[in-house]
C-alpha cells in the first residue's frame, strides 16, 4: 500500500503497482466494458448491454449461415439465452466464458463479419453477475459450467443429450453492481427488433412473442415512420454487405440510423458520415445542380447498414466505428458507400421519376426555409454573443460530446464524453443549487428565465425571434443539426410542481417541434428529484413517491421528521450532489414506434379539445369528497 507523505500526497513506489486478473479488472472498471452502469430507465444502461453481448453471439451464428432462431426467456431477474448454431467446442466451453483474448473470432475464416473481435463480451456478463451458467450442444453431447462474479463455482462433465446443437447462456445480474435495476419491456423489444431488421429471417423469441422481419431495414423504417408523413414511398436499396432505406418527412432535422455487422452505432462514425456525404453528391450529380447540402439531408428519415472485416470501434460499448476499410485491402468506407450511391441511388432516381419529383420539391421546400430564415438567423447569432451567453445563461463543463478524443487516454475521454450533460433549470435558486452540486467535468447548468413560449405549430422563426430559444440553441450548439450538439444527455429539471410541470412540457413540445431528432436518439430527459425527506437522527431517506415515503415512515418508526420538498430550490448543494450522481433518476423522453409527433403535439399542446379535457378527467387523481365525474360541470 503506498505510503502517505507529510503533506497530504502519497509516495509513488512498487508498492503503487497492481496487477488485476481480467475479472478483478471487469468489475472494477465496469463502465469500460458495458457502458454505463443505470437502473434500467436508459436503453443503453448495463443490464441491457449484458443481454446485447449474449444476443451478439448468436447472432454471429445466423450470420455465418447456423440457427435461425433465438430463444430468450426473463424472469423475475433470470436472463436465459438459447440459440441453435454450432454450440461452443466443448473442450473450450469454460475458457470461452472465462478466459481474456479467447474465442473463435480471431479465426476470420470461422467469423467473417462479426460483431464481437476482442473475446471480451460474455466474460464482461460472466464477471457482472452473481449466477452464470453455460451449455453447450454439440453433436449429440452437452457441457456445463457454472460461475458466480466470473469465478468458476461447478464444472460438469460432458454427458449424452437429445437436444439440437447450440448454445444456453443463464445469468443474474450482480445486484450489488446494478442497484435497483429493473427491465423495461419497450427497450428489450426494441433491441430485439433491431436484430431483426438487420437480420431478415432470423426469428427471435421474447417470453413466447416472436419477432421476425421479412423486408430488413424497409421494415424498420415502415415503423420508425409514419405513412401519412413520408413525403414519397421508401427507397429500399440492397448490394453485397451494404443495405439502405430512406425517405423524407415533414420533421426538422436528419434522422438516420446506422447500424455495422449488426451493431446499432448510436454514436454514427465513418460509416454514417460516408452515408451523408455520398447521399449529397448523389443528389446533385443526378439534378445537375448545386444544392446546399442542408436542404438535401433536411428532413430525412434513413437506415443504413454495412457489414466489414474486423470493424475498429471507438469504445467496447461499440456505439460508433471508426476508421475501416470494407475487406482486407479493400475499398475505404467512404468509396464503398459512395460507389454504391452514385450507382443505385441514381438508378433507381431515373427509375422513378415520381419519387425524383417529390424528392426534389423537398429539398426546395428545405432551400426556400433556409433562405426566409436567413436574416433573422444572423441578428440572432449577434443577439446571442451580446447576451454573454457562457457567463449568463451556461454554466459548462469541460468535456462535451463532439470534443476530438486525445491520442491517448482514449476510454476515459470517450466515457466522459458519454457521461456530458446539460440540466435546463428555472430560476436562479435551482441553478445555483444544481451549479455547486454538479461535476464540473462532465454536466454543464442552463438557467432559464420565466416559462418558455409554447412553440406547437409555430415555424423554426420562432427559436430565433425567441430569446430563450434561441440562447438555449445556441448552448446545445444545435443550430445546423445533431452533428455539432455538445452534451450526450440533455435533463430538464423543473419543480415537482404545476408550474414546474408546465415548463417541463413546453420544453418538451421545443424539442419535438424543431429538434425531434434529439428525442429519437434519445438524448433528451427528465430529472426525477425526490419529493420527500425522510429522517431521524440516525437515517435520512429520499422518497419519489407516496409509497416510499410511507415505507420509509415504517422502516424509521418514532414520528421521524418529514419534509415535501416544494421546488428544487429548497434542496441543498449537499443533497443534490446525490441525486445528480452516475445513479441519477432520470426519465428518458422517448417516441414509440409510430407515434405521430405532431398528432401528440396537438392533442397535448393544441386547442384545449374536448378529448383533451376527457382524458384530464379520467387520469385526474385527487381526494375530493364529490366523485371526479362532477369535475365535468
Amino acid at each position: 500500500m503506498a505510503k502517505e507523505k507529510d503533506n497530504g500526497l502519497f509516495e509513488y513506489t512498487e508498492d503503487s503497482i497492481k496487477s488485476l486478473d481480467w475479472r478483478e479488472h471487469i468489475r472494477l472498471r465496469p463502465g469500460m466494458y458495458i457502458g454505463k452502469l443505470g437502473d434500467g430507465s436508459s436503453p443503453d444502461d448495463g443490464i441491457y448491454v449484458l443481454i446485447k453481448e449474449v444476443i451478439d453471439n448468436c447472432i454471429d451464428e445466423f450470420t455465418m449461415g447456423h440457427g435461425k432462431t433465438v430463444e430468450i426467456t426473463i424472469e423475475k431477474g433470470v436472463v436465459a439465452v438459447r440459440d441453435y448454431g454450432r454450440g461452443i467446442p466443448l473442450g473450450k466451453v469454460v475458457d470461452v466464458v472465462s478466459k481474456i483474448n479467447t474465442g473463435a473470432k480471431y479465426d476470420s475464416k470461422v467469423f467473417q463479419k462479426s460483431v464481437g473481435l476482442n473475446g471480451v463480451g460474455t466474460k464482461a456478463v460472466n464477471a457482472l453477475s452473481n449466477y452464470f451458467k453455460v451449455t453447450a450442444f454439440r453433436e449429440g453431447k452437452e457441457k456445463t459450467a457454472e460461475f458466480s462474479k466470473g469465478v468458476l463455482t461447478k464444472e460438469f462433465k460432458e454427458t449424452k443429450t437429445t437436444e439440437p446443437n447450440g448454445t444456453l447462456v443463464t445469468f443474474i445480474p450482480d445486484d450489488s453492481v446494478f442497484k435497483n435495476y429493473k427491465y423495461i419491456h419497450e427497450y428489450l423489444e426494441n433491441q430485439i427488433w433491431n436484430y431483426c431488421f438487420l437480420n431478415a429471417g432470423l426469428k427471435i423469441v421474447l417470453n413466447g412473442k416472436s419477432f421476425v422481419s421479412r423486408n430488413g431495414l424497409l421494415d424498420l423504417l415502415q415503423r420508425k415512420t409514419n405513412e401519412d408523413e413520408i413525403r414519397y414511398p421508401i427507397i429500399h436499396l440492397r448490394g453485397e454487405d451494404i443495405e439502405l432505406a430512406m425517405t423524407h418527412n415533414n420533421d426538422y432535422g436528419e434522422d438516420i440510423y446506422s447500424f455495422v455487422n449488426g451493431q446499432h452505432t448510436t454514436q454514427g462514425g465513418t460509416h454514417q458520415q460516408a452515408f451523408r456525404e455520398a447521399y449529397v453528391k448523389t443528389i446533385r450529380d443526378f439534378f445537375k445542380k448545386d444544392y446546399d447540402a442542408a436542404d438535401i439531408r433536411g428532413s430525412i428519415v434513413a437506415a443504413i447498414s454495412v457489414r466489414v472485416v474486423e470493424p475498429v470501434f471507438e469504445s467496447q460499448t461499440k456505439t460508433k466505428l471508426g476508421s475501416v476499410n470494407v475487406d482486407e485491402g479493400g475499398p475505404s468506407m467512404r468509396q464503398f458507400v459512395g460507389d454504391f450511391l452514385s450507382r443505385e441511388l441514381d438508378n433507381f432516381l431515373h427509375k422513378n421519376p415520381a419519387t425524383a419529383d417529390a424528392l426534389k420539391k423537398r429539398i426546395e421546400q428545405s432551400e426556400k426555409e433556409r433562405k426566409e430564415l436567413a436574416g433573422i438567423k444572423k441578428l440572432a447569432n449577434e443577439r446571442a454573443k451580446k447576451a454573454n451567453l457562457h457567463n449568463r445563461k451556461l454554466r459548462d463543463c469541460r468535456f462535451h460530446l463532439n470534443d476530438e478524443a486525445p491520442a491517448k487516454g482514449k476510454e476515459e475521454f470517450f466515457s466522459k464524453q458519454k457521461e456530458s450533460t446539460i440540466f435546463i433549470t428555472e430560476g436562479d435558486s435551482a441553478s445555483g443549487s444544481i451549479t455547486k452540486a454538479r461535476d464540473v467535468e462532465t454536466q454543464a447548468v442552463f438557467s432559464l428565465r420565466g416559462k418558455p413560449l409554447n412553440c406547437f405549430g409555430l415555424t423554426k422563426k420562432v427559436v430565433y425571434e425567441n430569446e430563450e430559444f434561441n440562447l438555449l440553441q445556441h448552448a446545445l450548439n444545435i443550430e445546423d443539426g445533431m452533428d455539432g450538439l455538445r452534451y450526450n444527455n440533455i435533463v430538464i429539471a423543473t419543480d415537482a410542481d404545476v408550474d414546474g410541470m408546465h415548463i417541463r412540457l413546453l420544453l418538451m413540445t421545443f424539442f419535438l417541434q424543431f429538434f425531434p431528432d434529439l428525442v429519437k436518439h434519445e438524448k433528451v430527459y427528465v430529472l426525477e428529484t425526490p419529493l420527500f425527506r425522510v429522517r431521524n437522527k440516525q437515517e435520512t431517506i429520499y422518497c419519489y413517491d407516496e409509497n416510499e415515503k410511507q415505507a420509509a415512515i415504517k422502516k424509521l418508526g418514532n414520528k421521524p421528521e418529514i419534509t415535501r420538498f416544494k421546488g428544487l430550490g429548497e434542496i441543498s448543494p449537499d443533497e443534490f450532489a446525490r441525486f445528480i450522481a452516475a445513479d441519477m433518476r432520470k426519465q428518458l423522453m422517448r417516441l414509440d414506434a409510430g407515434d405521430h409527433i405532431q398528432q401528440l403535439l396537438e392533442y397535448y399542446m393544441g386547442k384545449n379539445t374536448p378529448d383533451r379535457q376527457e382524458f384530464i378527467i379520467e387520469n385526474l387523481k385527487v381526494e375530493l369528497d364529490e366523485p371526479v365525474e362532477n369535475l365535468k360541470a
